[in-house]
């Protein structure tokens, strides 16, 4: 028997409006667009480095909760650069308490931030180099 260790393909989020999350994607997190092979106009991909994509597709109910720790995580270079951005695009950010814009601090001494995509959607961004 053959070790088996998976590795992330691809993560998919239903979204409701597929042009303002493929704005929000682009301008908060920078992501690159690659080519999709439905071409129907409710798919966009995205790739998250190495072999991971991000898919959003359109067609999801106007609101959902979602709950924070069910999240997607990104590491930037510089989490202070990262935060201006938000303050520049005015989306709201904070440590998990959602009490401070200060990031929280985990035990290995990695800084986190929490914010909503536009359909409620939680991510994560931290200063992981690793």
């Amino acid at each position: 028997m053959h070790p088996i260790s998976a590795t992330i393909n691809h993560i998919a989020l239903h979204v409701h409006d597929l042009s303002r999350s493929t704005k929000f994607y682009e301008e908060v997190l920078q992501l690159r667009q690659i080519p999709e092979p439905f071409k129907d106009g409710w798919h966009v991909w995205y790739s998250m480095g190495g072999r991971s994509q991000l898919h959003l597709i359109e067609g999801a109910p106007s609101h959902i909760v979602h709950q924070k720790s069910t999240h997607i995580c990104f590491s930037v270079a510089s989490l202070e650069d990262f935060m201006a951005n938000l303050e520049e695009l005015r989306i709201p950010y904070g440590n998990f308490e959602e009490t401070s814009k200060t990031p929280n601090m985990r035990s290995d001494g990695i800084r986190q931030i929490f914010f909503q995509d536009p359909d409620g959607y939680w991510l994560e961004v931290n200063d992981d180099h690793a």
